[in-house]
Order: C-alpha cells, then sequence, then structure tokens
C-alpha cells in the first residue's frame, strides 16, 4: 500500500511559495540550507532565493515547490485543505500572509495562494 510522501507545487518562485506555505502551516519551516547546499546552488550560480526546487519539512508529508519550465499557465490539479478552530481569525491571517479570499461559504473559505493555486480552509467541527 503506498503512502503519501510528498506535495509536489509547479511553481514561477519557489522560494516565495515555499516561504509562504511554511507560515500558513503550523509546525512547517523551509528546511535549512547547509553549507554543501549553498555550495552546490553557488556553483550553479543560485542562491536559496533562486532555488529551483525548495523543500519545507513538517509533521506532516514533505512539501516541494519546484520551478515551473514552461510560461503555460495551467489551474492546479491537487489543493489543500485546511482545518482551523476560528475560520474567520485564519482566513485573515492567511489574507494578510499574501492570500486572496476566492468566496466564503458555510463552515470553510476557499482561497488562493499567491500564485493562485486554491486551497480551502474549514473550520473545526
Amino acid at each position: 500500500m503506498a503512502r503519501l510522501m510528498d506535495i509536489v507545487f509547479d511553481c514561477r518562485q519557489p522560494a516565495r511559495l515555499a516561504r509562504f506555505w511554511s507560515e500558513v502551516l503550523d509546525g512547517y519551516a523551509v528546511a535549512p540550507y547547509d553549507g554543501a547546499e549553498l555550495a552546490r546552488l553557488a556553483d550553479h550560480g543560485l542562491t536559496p532565493d533562486t532555488d529551483p526546487s525548495v523543500l519545507v519539512l513538517g509533521p506532516g508529508p514533505r512539501l516541494w515547490f519546484v520551478l515551473q519550465e514552461t510560461t503555460e499557465v495551467r489551474r492546479n490539479k491537487m489543493h489543500l485543505d485546511l482545518q482551523a478552530v476560528d475560520l474567520n481569525h485564519e482566513t485573515a491571517r492567511l489574507v494578510a500572509l499574501g492570500a486572496r479570499v476566492l468566496r466564503c461559504e458555510a463552515g470553510f473559505t476557499v482561497l488562493a495562494d499567491p500564485e493562485s493555486n486554491n486551497f480551502c480552509v474549514f473550520a473545526v467541527a
């Protein structure tokens, strides 16, 4: 039986989107860069801010933010569902981080992250 290991986001700015989601999700953070990884990036003319593949670690599945190589705009094929004790407060916090509210429904809110990937926040029942 398979188990979920990673959730991968194709994006235009991996570091920016990784930072957004690490602030949204409790217990998640951008994986630290050690000296060897910084040197590897530098050898390719890159920095953590221009890294084409950024990892976010937390208590659940790993999140990878990978540079989208095409200019074609595609709607995401998956999204995350989140839960919050105070839906209104959490929605306001997410908007302050850069999300946009798409619509509010009874018991949940549909939002878009900074690159227009949809996600939902549900009130804890």
